[in-house]
C-alpha cells in the first residue's frame, strides 16, 4: 500500500479576495470545479496556446485560509509566481512560494490520508493513479513506502505525461500533452490566456501530434529526447520511460503512413510499438492500433 514523496514538486499559494476570478481568467481549468475535496489539472499558457506551466490545483477550505494551492515543479515555482504577477494589476491577490514548508505526496492502492493532514484529492487526471496530497513538510516521514521512481513508473505505465519530463514547456499545446483527455482543459468556461488557439484545435480536430505510450523491444527504454524515426523520416521524440515502456511525442498520421509503407518505427535504434492510452477518446489511425 505505497505512497511516495515527490520531492521535485513545489507549492504556490494564490489567495485573497480576488483569487478565484484572477486565477480562473488565466488557467485552462474551471475553478468552479475545484473544491477542497476535488483537485483539477490545469496549465498557464502563452498567448499562442503553448504550455508554460502545468500544475494540479487544490482549493483550501476556509479553516485553512481559503485560496488555492498549485502543485507545480519546484524549480518552476518562482517563475510561475513571476508570470502570474504580470497579470495581477490591481487584483486583491497574494502569491506565495510555499515549497519550503509544504510537500507533495502521491499514493495508490491505499486509502487517502486524513484530510486534516492537509489538502487531499483523488488524482484529477486519472483515478487509477490514486490520490494526491499537499501536506506539511515536517509530516514527511519514513512511512512513505515507495519512491518517486515507483510513482513515475506507474504514471508511465498508465500513459500519463508530465511537463518538464515528457514535453518541453513553451513547445507543446495542451492537446499534444493530453490535457484535453485528462480533465485539464474546460472548453465551456470563460476566457483564459491562449484559449482561442486551444478552442480552435478542439473544434477543428487539428491535433495530429500526441503523447502516447510505447513498448520498447528488448525491455530497455531510450533516453528522454531521442529522435523517433521510420527510416530517415523523423516522427517525434521520446519522453520518460521505465520497465521497457515509455511515453513518446509523435505525429500519429506520419507514424501510420510509415507502418503502412512497411517501415519499423525506432527510438534510438530500438523498435517500438505504439499504443492508444486506455482512457483516450481521440481517433488513432487504424495502422497504429495494436491487434
Amino acid at each position: 500500500m505505497p505512497s511516495a514523496h515527490l520531492a521535485d514538486r513545489g507549492v504556490v499559494r494564490v489567495y485573497g479576495d480576488d483569487a478565484k476570478t484572477f486565477l480562473d481568467g488565466l488557467v485552462t481549468c474551471d475553478l468552479d470545479k475545484v473544491t477542497p475535496q476535488t483537485a483539477r489539472l490545469g496549465a498557464l499558457l502563452a498567448p499562442q496556446g503553448k504550455i508554460l506551466f502545468d500544475f494540479i490545483v487544490f482549493a483550501a477550505p476556509p479553516e485553512m485560509g481559503g485560496g488555492y494551492y498549485l502543485d507545480v515543479l519546484k524549480v518552476h515555482a518562482a517563475d510561475l509566481i513571476k508570470r502570474l504577477g504580470f497579470y495581477k494589476l490591481r487584483a486583491k491577490v497574494t502569491l506565495e512560494d510555499r515549497s519550503g514548508n509544504l510537500a507533495v505526496l502521491a499514493g495508490w492502492d491505499e486509502p487517502e490520508p486524513d484530510h486534516e493532514r492537509g489538502l487531499v484529492s483523488l488524482d484529477p487526471r486519472l483515478e487509477a493513479l490514486g490520490w494526491r496530497a499537499i501536506v506539511a513538510a515536517d509530516d514527511i516521514t519514513d512511512a512513505t513506502q515507495a519512491s518517486a521512481q515507483d510513482y513515475h513508473a506507474r504514471r508511465i505505465s498508465l500513459g500519463i505525461p508530465e511537463g518538464g519530463r515528457d514535453f518541453l514547456f513553451g513547445e507543446a499545446f495542451p492537446h499534444e500533452a493530453l490535457m484535453d483527455q485528462l480533465h485539464g482543459v474546460d472548453f465551456d468556461k470563460g476566457c483564459y490566456v491562449g484559449q482561442e488557439v486551444v478552442s480552435r484545435m478542439e473544434h477543428r480536430g487539428t491535433a495530429r501530434t500526441r503523447l502516447v505510450p510505447a513498448t520498447y523491444e528488448g525491455g530497455f527504454a531510450a533516453e528522454v529526447g531521442v529522435d523517433i524515426r521510420a527510416g530517415e523520416k523523423a516522427l517525434g521524440t521520446t519522453g520518460t520511460g521505465a520497465g521497457g515502456r515509455g511515453l513518446v511525442m509523435i505525429r500519429l498520421d506520419r507514424a501510420a503512413d510509415a507502418i503502412a509503407a512497411g517501415h519499423t518505427i525506432r527510438a534510438g535504434g530500438i523498435p517500438i510499438t505504439l499504443e492508444k492510452p486506455a482512457f483516450a477518446t481521440f481517433a488513432v489511425p487504424d495502422a497504429l492500433v495494436t491487434p
